[in-house]
């Protein structure tokens, strides 16, 4: 089914969503927004661990990805490769490499067009080209394993045309039925549901969650630390979301979810055994979470309640002294909400045959915030935010092409006006191209793009489900 496990992720700092706009190949979602679609939900691995095993399927390792330049004269394609991995038991360390080739490729033409003799000089001239710093970014990417139940994970990249460093540092802690995170980056970026870039000067979390329980009892707790002003990303100045102005946030959720089959076709022995002239063969599915036909139904409620400590002024001095706009709603410094979302899913087929075994729709409504919406239905409040005072419909459609080939389009619906447009219509599009790994059981290499975006990529991604 749709992920609903996003209704809850959603509200805190560290929902990560798929970019190629950074080496480590993902972003934030800023909390307390309406939720992204399910196909922008970053992989699970490590971008380095996805280029190791991406590598061996693409000529020299290189893998292709395309998203706005920060100059125009970039161009929108980038290449990927992971250049120095060594490793030990428990502990690792690589080295990404990204290059851009237009620039240089229209150099390089230039210089041999403006030349009258093709001599050795304008090869030489046409060479220097290469030592372009703007054409590369590098990526550096360690993790250690302190324990069975720690990690630490550090990484620090250097994009082609930006001033300094990207940093992260990540410990991750597990302890009996509980996970606990803490995140820091300098500068963090952040995807809005504009699909807006911004990027926040300082960012650390602090998060214990619950683990999934056969109740569909979750909660999670956690504190947040923005320090700096937000500033728009490759775009002129906006007015940046309030969640993400400097100040320290103290934050609770919890969510009870639920689902129940209306009908399913559990898998048999004999779906797992072909028979044939030569023999019997064992053929299990091509994803272990798409192997039963069914209907379902499921849901989510849950709430959450932030207090927040600092202050958020309408103008701020940057550190170059420019006045910088930002968000001009009061953030309340208590506030609580609660969040809703109900899902229907069927499937067809048992996607283990070559062809016509996989055809899957899930629907999901989604309510981002009860109080805006109560507003707005049963006082018609024209003060209630617009973009979480209307429910979202999120379609996902899977098509099995051939074999382990899956043909998928995430889509959601404002249901709501906007100028211009009349009743529901689309907010948010992602096409997407699965290629399934039977013998990881449920892995499949992704290459999506996104038309709000202009992005698209190719990522291996694990266990979505």
């Amino acid at each position: 089914m749709a992920n609903l496990k996003s209704a809850i992720d959603c509200a805190f700092w560290d929902h990560s969503i798929s970019t190629p706009h950074t080496l480590e190949g993902s972003t934030k979602s800023v909390p307390g927004e309406p939720f992204p679609l399910d196909g922008a939900r970053a992989s699970k691995a490590l971008r380095i661990q996805q280029l190791s095993l991406l590598g061996n399927g693409f000529p020299l390792g290189i893998i292709p990805s395309i998203c706005p330049p920060s100059h125009k004269d970039l161009g929108f394609l980038s290449l990927q490769s992971l250049l120095l991995r060594p490793s030990t038991s428990n502990w690792w360390i690589g080295l990404i490499g990204q290059f851009k080739p237009k620039k240089l490729i229209s150099a390089i033409k230039t210089e041999l067009q403006s030349a009258d003799e093709l001599e050795l000089s304008v090869f030489r001239d046409a060479a220097k080209h290469f030592l372009d710093k703007s054409l590369y970014s590098i990526a550096l990417a360690t993790q250690l394993s302190l324990s069975p139940s720690t990690s630490l994970l550090w990484n620090t990249e250097w994009l082609e045309g930006k001033k300094g460093y990207r940093n992260k540092f990540k410990i991750y802690h597990q302890v009996p039925d509980h996970d606990i995170t803490l995140d820091a980056a300098w500068p963090e970026l952040f995807m809005d549901h504009k699909g807006k870039y911004w990027e926040v000067p300082e960012s650390i979390s602090l998060d214990m969650s619950s683990l999934p329980s056969d109740s569909g009892l979750q909660y999670r707790f956690g504190l947040h630390k923005n320090s700096g002003h937000p500033l728009a990303f490759n775009e002129p100045d906006g007015e940046a979301p309030s969640a993400l102005m400097p100040g320290l946030c103290a934050k609770v959720a919890f969510s009870y979810q639920k689902s129940k089959d209306i009908w399913r076709r559990n898998e048999t022995k004999e779906d797992l055994i072909v028979k044939t002239d030569k023999g019997s063969f064992w053929r299990p599915s091509y994803d272990v979470h798409l192997k039963e036909p069914h209907a379902a139904i499921s849901g989510i409620i849950g709430g959450t309640c932030a207090a927040w400590f600092g202050k958020d002024s309408a103008n701020v001095e940057s550190q170059r002294g420019d006045t910088i706009p930002t968000s001009n709603n009061k953030r309340s410094p208590l506030n609580a909400d609660l969040f809703g979302s109900a899902c229907y899913t069927f499937q067809h087929g048992q996607f283990r045959k070559l062809y016509g075994d996989l055809t899957r729709v899930d629907a999901r409504l989604d309510i981002s915030s009860l109080s805006s919406f109560s507003k707005r239905i049963f006082k018609g409040s024209s003060n209630a935010d617009k973009s979480l005072s209307s429910p979202r419909l999120n379609l996902i459609f899977q098509q099995q092409v051939a074999g382990p080939i899956v043909f998928r389009v995430d889509s959601k619906l404002f249901l709501d006006s906007k100028a211009g447009k009349q009743g529901p219509h689309i907010e948010d599009v992602i096409y997407s191209l699965c290629y399934s790994l039977r013998l990881l059981r449920s892995g499949k290499v992704v290459a999506w793009y996104s038309p709000k975006r202009k992005e698209g990529m190719i990522e291996l991604r694990l266990f979505e489900f």
